[in-house]
């Protein structure tokens, strides 16, 4: 429209005011097209316009064609209604919208074959096809590459591409195809689109087009309320989208989800798109880049756009994508790649800004700050409905948001999971409550991402809040190895990218966690070399002298003591304990740790004796600091009766254990894990002191009360349960034992794993009571299997492992073959030398069976030297009470007998078992073993009739304490009927 000429108003305030309007020219229109010159307005007296004489004169020219309107003069309103010539349908085969341009190195996915497989099943109705994915999948390309194929294999009359991020787009790409193919009004956009939706519905007699509608990127299924195709026997609608909402999938719907490329897929990415520029290199590189960036197609593209601009290599880019200074928005190329509309540190953005309007509104993003701090490989559920991360959620909910609360007690378990699902929807993350144990799954970029997005203070809260719901959670007994090994990866992963984070202040104790976890589910080593570590960035980030430095390297040294090397731990200990004494002075509860740990691995390392006075001294010392019925004095008493006994008196160990367990009692109740463990302790020194039988009456009673507090696969309740079996074996019942361990070694494997150590011992328990019933050359090659297994394991040096030699070599003494046995003993004593010593027990003890042995092959004579040797060498290290110092003396004795002196080997025997009796009671086995001996080496010494009188009495006490199926028993009654024999044939 134009408008001409002028208008004249006097002076405010003069009433003879008038409007003139004058030469207003001429006015053309055309095509529909208006035109108006002169004046056009609401007449004078409407609208409050004053009531003035309007004047016109000199007007143009109107002229108006093909619908125009044309006017000079003066107009009020006009109203013009036009219709336009209808537009001729396109023609088929007809596309509305442009497809995207392949991708470089675009490569054919499986999720192709899915789409194929989709339309070869395909019914009646309409054929729909829902491609999901995280952003980045390539959800895009794969529905291009699929309409562009059935494009051009001619299959298809109509394609439809609409890139519908919101419903206005998808209503404009409909309306836009209702206009160039069913004659639509272009002016309407919703009535076009509805006239395009009815256009495609099937009508008798009309000729069927096969059409195909793809709708990329839909943001909110709610978009698409009232725009779905209606049912057609020759459509197919294909949608790609972010999100996983049930709304998007049913009515003949199909749900495709979109993952990563395969290894083998993204190194050929790769490869390819490099090589176009002559860029090669090994595929190991390749491969290893692949892997950090997570096989995400989005992120190898862009990579390889960097890599071709900067001119870096695969190892180059690799250390930029590890530097924590380095953003994830650092590592993108200038230009982008294939159209792509953002680089990967933004391609989630959107997702999170949508996921957050999700109910309950506002907690999708600080739970997607908790999330990027831990493991990928899958977070348990627990972790992220724990109490400290509700309180995250609630305080750090994201402000802006409509009807987000803002007081903590709003959120609850249930709003963390909802927060979840959430995010699970728009597939930022990976949520499957049926797995609890990786319940959540992340792609690292995403974290990545995320985490790039916080600002320091908040990735040091974020950080903190996720390592108090892991410790939350994490149980203080490993009972679920599973769940361990995913509360590990995700508090690895956290430290990997929050370290400073952790050592806020002081060293969080999820850095302790990582490492108790893998000693106590056997992984001894790593726990050491864990620490070992640890102590190492503690020392950098809170200084040599901190507590929790030496915490963390009081843990390195008793994993280390628990690898193996016993000797290394004390001495280690000992040096701790003295920079603890000068830092943080005697009475701080770490320092006393240290002693206890220190006479720990004393009494481990063979120095039972020197344990003892360390305990005793450590024992004053917590009475005084932390007063006799703290929880820490008692476990030292119950540590000190226990290495009172490893010195050689079980029966005092018992007393002092019976009292504790009465304080015990008092203090804590019977259900008390400390008070539980006193009862084992106590009814495994009694059977120590002598006494088989009651410590398998007191292991039966403790057992139920062990299950009914900890349940049936505690290590605890497996600990009492082969405590009870190795008893009642020793009482007489090795049949009974070994069908306990059978069933108890079947159990430890489904709760611990094969290559736990508890399962490894087991296995050897259950050989050595095989063997005892009376299979030794079975128990013999069950030995070989599990020494090949815990030289894997653990290694050739460890002590499990020479333990299992010994125990190997014992069975095959007893399967008759002593040279054999002497052999590999002789082999692992050389080995016990050079690894703990020669005055360890385990290498006194090597050395006692190594010299029975020989003289039992033929060589007593030598075996008399060698075990007078060991005789002073025990008086020595052990005292003259020692359990140990009394078995050398009973075999030198005997030795000496089979060597040609019995009569000196009866008076030596006799002396022992006064010796015995009198430390160990009548009815212990050991005085029993030497009566039989004593009465043997009587009959060897010409005196086969006392011998007969002696084992007679023998045999009618160990009838009465052991029974008469008891293997010693049994032995007894051949060995009197054999002396009776030869007192016949002998008279005096």
């Amino acid at each position: 429209m134009t408008t001409g000429g002028k208008r004249e108003e006097d002076p405010i305030g003069n009433t003879d005011m008038h409007v003139v309007v004058t030469d207003t020219g001429d006015a053309t229109a055309a095509s529909g097209a208006m035109a108006v010159t002169g004046y056009r307005g609401p007449a004078p007296g409407l609208d409050s316009i004053p009531t003035v004489p309007i004047r016109v004169a000199d007007t143009g020219d109107a002229q108006a064609a093909e619908g125009g309107f044309a006017n000079t003069g003066y107009i009020h309103q006009v109203t013009m209604v036009q219709q336009r010539a209808p537009r001729e349908p396109a023609s088929w085969p007809h596309q509305v919208g442009v497809l995207p341009s392949r991708a470089h190195s675009f490569q054919y996915r499986a999720e192709s074959d899915k789409l194929q497989a989709a339309v070869d099943n395909g019914g009646t109705a309409v054929l729909g096809q829902v491609l999901t994915g995280m952003g980045g999948v390539g959800k895009t390309q794969l529905a291009a590459d699929c309409a562009r194929t059935a494009w051009q294999d001619g299959s298809l009359d109509v394609l439809i591409w609409v890139t519908a991020s919101a419903r206005s787009s998808v209503v404009t790409g409909y309306a836009q195809a209702g206009v160039e193919l069913c004659r639509a009004q272009p002016d309407d956009p919703e009535g076009a689109a509805q006239t395009f939706l009815a256009w495609l519905t099937p009508k008798t007699g009309a000729t069927p087009c096969r059409w195909m509608i793809v709708l990329d990127d839909v943001a909110d299924p709610n978009d698409l309320r009232g725009l779905w195709p209606q049912a057609s026997p020759h459509g197919r609608i294909l949608i790609t989208t972010r999100r996983r909402d049930a709304a998007l999938v049913g009515d003949g719907r199909h749900l495709i989800n979109v993952g990563l490329f395969t290894e083998v897929q993204a190194v050929t990415y790769l490869v390819r798109s490099l090589s176009v520029c002559g860029r090669q290199e090994p595929v190991e590189q390749f491969t290893a880049l692949a892997r950090d960036l997570g096989f995400l197609p989005l992120a190898l593209a862009q990579a390889a756009a960097y890599l071709i601009d900067t001119g870096l290599d695969c190892a180059a880019y690799r250390g930029l994508l590890a530097d924590r200074a380095t953003n994830l928005a650092d590592t993108a190329p200038d230009a982008l790649p294939d159209d792509q509309a953002a680089p990967v540190s933004a391609a989630w953005s959107l997702s999170i800004d949508r996921a957050d309007t999700l109910r309950p509104v506002a907690l999708a993003r600080p739970m997607l700050h908790l999330v990027a701090m831990l493991g990928t490989h899958g977070i348990p559920g627990n972790v992220l409905s724990s109490q400290p991360a509700v309180v995250y959620l609630a305080q750090h909910r994201t402000t802006g948001q409509e009807d987000a609360a803002e007081s903590p007690g709003s959120v609850s378990v249930q709003d963390a999971t909802l927060a979840l699902r959430a995010l699970h929807r728009l597939s930022l993350i990976e949520h499957i409550p049926q797995t609890p144990h990786q319940a959540v799954r992340a792609h690292q970029l995403i974290q990545r991402a995320v985490r790039d997005d916080l600002t320091r203070v908040q990735h040091t809260q974020a950080a903190r809040a996720a390592a108090d719901a892991l410790v939350s959670v994490w149980p203080g007994v490993p009972r679920d190895i599973r769940l361990e090994e995913s509360l590990r990866a995700s508090a690895v992963a956290l430290n990997q990218c929050a370290e400073e984070a952790l050592f806020y202040r002081n060293a969080h104790n999820v850095l302790f966690r990582i490492g108790r976890s893998l000693g106590e589910t056997g992984q001894v080593t790593a726990a050491r070399d864990y620490f070992e570590h640890l102590v190492k960035t503690g020392t950098s980030h809170l200084g040599h002298d901190h507590p929790d430095t030496f915490a963390a390297r009081g843990n390195q040294t008793q994993w280390k003591g628990q690898a193996g090397d016993a000797a290394g731990a004390v001495d280690a200990f000992r040096q701790l304990t003295e920079q603890m004494l000068q830092s943080i002075g005697a009475d701080h509860p770490y320092t006393l740790t240290s002693r206890d740990h220190l006479a720990t691995y004393q009494g481990e390392a063979g120095d039972a004796a020197g344990a003892v006075a360390v305990t005793e001294a450590l024992l004053q010392d917590r009475l005084r600091v932390q007063g006799p019925d703290h929880p820490h004095t008692l476990t030292t008493r119950g540590a000190l009766a226990r290495w009172k006994s490893e010195a050689g008196n079980p029966a005092g160990a018992a007393d002092a254990l019976q009292h504790l367990l009465e304080e015990q009692l008092r203090l804590f109740g019977p259900d008390d894990p400390d008070t539980l463990a006193t009862r084992s302790a106590l009814a495994h020194s009694r059977g120590l002191a002598g006494d088989p039988v009651r410590a398998a009456d007191d292991m039966g009673q403790l057992l139920p009360h062990m299950l009914q507090v900890f349940g049936i696969d505690h290590p605890e309740f497996l600990a009492v349960s082969y405590n009870l079996a190795h008893w009642r074996g020793e009482a007489g019942n090795p049949a009974g034992a070994v069908e306990v361990i059978e069933k108890l070694s079947e159990r430890t494997l489904r709760v611990l794993g094969p290559d736990h150590p508890s399962t490894l011992i087991a296995r050897g328990v259950l050989a050595n009571w095989k063997g005892q019933r009376g299979d030794p050359a079975g128990a013999a090659d069950d030995m070989e299997q599990l020494l090949e297994q815990m030289l894997w394991v653990l290694g050739k040096d460890h002590p499990h492992t020479l333990t299992c030699r010994g125990n190997l070599a014992f069975m095959r003494s007893l399967a008759g073959d002593l040279h054999a046995a002497a052999d590999a003993l002789e082999e692992l004593l050389a080995d016990q030398l050079r690894i703990i010593g020669p005055n360890h027990p385990s290498t006194l003890t090597a050395r006692n069976n190594l010299a029975r042995w020989r003289g039992q092959a033929g060589d007593p004579a030598t075996a008399v030297g060698a075990l007078q040797l060991l005789l002073e060498d025990r008086l020595r290290i052990l005292g003259p009470d020692h359990p140990d110092l009394l078995i050398t003396r009973h075999d030198l004795a005997v030795m000496q007998g089979l060597a040609g002196d019995p009569a000196s080997a009866v008076a030596a025997l006799e002396l022992l078992l006064e010796d015995r009796t009198q430390g160990l009671g009548p009815d212990h086995p050991d005085p029993l073993t030497t009566r039989h001996d004593l009465a043997v080496m009587q009959g060897l010494a010409g005196n086969p009739t006392a011998a007969v009188r002696a084992l007679a009495g023998l045999l009618k006490d160990e009838v009465r304490i052991l029974g008469f199926d008891h293997p010693d028993t049994q032995t007894a009654q051949h060995s009197l009927e054999q002396w009776r024999r030869v007192a016949e044939s002998r008279p005096l």
